[in-house]
């Protein structure tokens, strides 16, 4: 991989990773957001109704070294249903890194699913490893799982930026990563929540009717500054780094 600004040169995604200190970034009020995602030059988020097959071993590689920088993981419910998450950090010796920085050995999986209906039966909550924090508008209750799982209920809908300052204030996370989905991100954006994007463009196109970046997000001009622009010469990807201006 090649850092092509700034000072251009050789890298790896873990040593793109060492060099973030999201967690000094934290608000007083809500955790420091940051969002990771792989897309199509035409925009697209998923193949086939999974995001896999649009990246690779390098995006991969990417999005575990942002894991090892946060204190959570937050997905939608719909992503959770599509990926069928397992344990986010399986590699032993990235959760012992995670502890020699200070970190918990798991980031707190945070789960947004406003009528609870996620797959109980995925590795996330059958592995009996980490902790799931879920903020539904249901009054379902969760059945019984081999992984923690905690609820917070919010009357009619989630209120994301509640949640934010919940997971702040209640939970002390001062860093957090969103992995999707688009609907989700797009909420995220529009309420003010996000402060850095890391995109990994692929080189292919997809057509098709599929999900965008972020689906459903009003029209308006958003200003993004780039951090960082790195190049993956074996596949012809992409991975920039925009941080939100305000």
């Amino acid at each position: 991989m090649e850092r092509l600004f700034p000072d251009p040169g050789p890298t790896t995604p873990a040593d793109q990773a060492a060099s973030l200190d999201l967690i000094a970034a934290a608000l007083e009020d809500r955790p420091y957001v940051v969002s990771n995602f792989v897309v199509t030059l035409d925009g697209r988020v998923t193949l086939e109704g999974r995001s896999g097959p649009i990246g690779s071993d390098s995006d991969t590689a990417m999005l575990v070294a942002l894991r090892t920088r946060v204190d959570a993981v937050m997905i939608g419910a719909g992503t959770m249903r599509a990926e069928c998450y397992g344990r986010v950090i399986r590699d032993p010796a990235k959760r012992e890194r995670r502890k020699r920085d200070g970190l918990d050995d798991d980031p707190l999986m945070v789960l947004i699913s406003g009528r609870l209906d996620l797959p109980w039966d995925a590795p996330l909550f059958t592995e009996g490893v980490g902790e799931v924090l879920v903020f539904t508008a249901s009054d379902e209750e969760p059945p019984a799982t081999a992984t923690p799982v905690h609820v917070e209920r919010h009357a009619a809908e989630v209120d994301l930026a509640a949640a934010m300052e919940h997971l702040r204030r209640e939970r002390g996370i001062r860093a957090l990563l969103c992995e999707g989905g688009p609907r989700l991100l797009a909420q995220l954006i529009e309420a003010e929540l996000v402060d850095e994007l890391f995109i990994t463009h692929a080189s292919k196109l997809a057509g098709g009717e599929g999900p965008r970046l972020v689906a459903g997000l009003p029209e308006a001009e958003r200003s993004l500054d780039v951090a960082w622009l790195l190049h993956e010469p074996e596949t012809g990807e992409l991975f920039g780094r925009y941080a939100f201006g305000r």
